[in-house]
């Protein structure tokens, strides 16, 4: 799917998340409205001519969505591309940003870019015990 850059991200994160299990929603859709802002905002700084695109897929152990955007890049914060920071100094509430990159650390298990820093590979692991309950 594909949207020209906005903030209006209801409509999206429904489709994004329709099919994630009711338990896991909630943490998901934070986690993919914050990504998302990064890219329309940061990325495509919110020009309606740029577009972001993702891609999800899912398996029997794993949903994962790739976020790509029309900007110049990013370098993240963590030493490493796909490094799983705690972010120990977690930003104050106050603050209008830093917090987003490490609520994706907290929320998925990986959390990867490219080298350009333009595209972002998220994946949430599905605990099999879950469905055995």
């Amino acid at each position: 799917m594909s949207f020209a850059s906005t903030l209006y991200l209801c409509p999206i994160l429904d489709l994004l998340t329709a099919s994630i299990p009711e338990e896991l929603e909630p943490e998901i859709r934070l986690g993919l409205q914050e990504a998302l802002v990064n890219a329309a905002k940061h990325g495509n700084h919110l020009d309606p001519s740029k577009t972001v695109v993702v891609q999800f897929s899912s398996s029997k152990d794993e949903y994962s969505w790739v976020i790509t955007d029309e900007g110049c890049g990013f370098t993240p914060g963590c030493p490493h591309h796909g490094c799983s920071c705690d972010c120990p100094n977690f930003p104050p509430e106050e603050a209008e940003n830093g917090r987003g990159l490490c609520m994706l650390y907290q929320i998925f298990d990986q959390v990867h870019w490219n080298q350009q820093g333009t595209q972002l590979k998220l994946c949430k692991q599905i605990k099999q015990e879950r469905w055995f309950n």
